[in-house]
């Protein structure tokens, strides 16, 4: 199975030949990328690409998704789409366009990510005793009028009261009093928490926007996020579902197991960002987790949380062709 590769330091991609290069701009070691089993690159480094390794890339269907300084997901190296589909591409403008066939999807959407907030916070209070049925229980209430919404706008206000919430009850997850939350601060994260969230949220956006590339749909028309300038908007409808499911879990295992720890992160008055061992460290629990399997109800076999993200996509496929009415995941622990 190919695989995503992580890039930390500064350097370049070369092409030589049939292979790809890394040279580091730090120590000169230069690192040979095995393409053969790539099929992403995600890149926190400050990287020079030129041409030759685009069209390399591009010929062998591999993307490129980069990161800021903070751990933002930034945009990505697309490459040329090799199962485009007109018939898909029309029916998916036609469900944008229909403001109730968009509404329709726009609520799957803040459902899916409303139910698995909510199952995060039933596993706590009856497998952990925490005290979150507050939480829970103003969560429910906000989600009650999501079939409601007669807008796309009011959709979105209430998923981002539900995560409003929901983030609250991290510090009472959180067994450890250095990863306190506060409050929700983006842009950019002000606490080391923050920075985890924004951190894993990224890493769904773009792992959301690979699933995508592999299936007929276009990750410009989103129906949640608006389709606008942005380069990409159906991969953070997507997102929105697995957050709960993988980045927060993540971070609830990182920081309760104590695999985290002040050292890990660079904290100023203005920001708190992950240093590069805590990159690391989040990325390779973050692998772990897309890597495990687990049993769908529909399904004879056992499917990766990775695998779940080309699910979704298929999934959406049938809801635009008629052959399905799209269910969102939903997790079943």
């Amino acid at each position: 199975m190919k695989k995503r590769i992580y890039i930390f330091n500064s350097g370049q991609l070369k092409r030589k030949e049939n292979t790809i290069r890394f040279i580091n701009s730090e120590t000169g070691q230069k690192k040979i990328l095995p393409v053969e089993a790539v099929n992403e690159i995600a890149v926190f480094g400050d990287v020079t690409i030129n041409k030759r390794v685009i069209e390399f890339f591009n010929r062998h269907q591999i993307l490129m998704h980069f990161f800021n300084y903070y751990g933002y997901y930034v945009g990505s190296f697309y490459p040329r789409e090799y199962l485009n589909s007109g018939f898909i591409l029309l029916k998916q403008v036609e469900h944008y366009l229909d403001h109730s066939k968009r509404l329709e999807i726009a609520k799957l959407f803040v459902l899916g990510a409303f139910s698995n907030m909510k199952k995060n916070l039933s596993y706590y209070i009856s497998h952990r005793d925490l005290d979150l049925e507050e939480e829970l229980e103003s969560i429910e209430r906000l989600g009650n009028s999501i079939n409601d919404c007669e807008k796309v706008e009011e959709l979105r206000a209430i998923e981002g009261n539900i995560r409003k919430i929901y983030y609250k009850s991290f510090d009472k997850i959180m067994e450890e009093k250095f990863f306190k939350l506060g409050k929700r601060e983006k842009r950019p994260p002000k606490n080391p928490l923050n920075a985890l969230i924004s951190f894993g949220n990224s890493l769904v956006y773009s792992q959301a926007l690979s699933a995508i590339y592999h299936t007929n749909l276009d990750p410009r028309i989103g129906f949640l996020h608006e389709t606008s300038t942005r380069s990409f908007s159906l991969n953070l409808d997507i997102a929105e579902i697995f957050k709960p499911v993988i980045a927060d879990r993540v971070i609830f295992t990182l920081v309760n197991k104590k695999m985290l720890s002040a050292s890990d992160f660079e904290d100023t008055i203005d920001y708190c960002v992950l240093k590069e061992r805590g990159r690391k460290t989040f990325i390779t629990e973050f692998e772990n987790k897309l890597n495990t399997t687990l049993k769908l109800r529909k399904l004879s076999k056992r499917v990766t949380y990775r695998r779940l993200f080309q699910i979704e996509c298929h999934k959406l496929y049938k809801h635009f062709t008629g052959e399905a009415i799209y269910k969102p995941f939903i997790g079943e622990w």
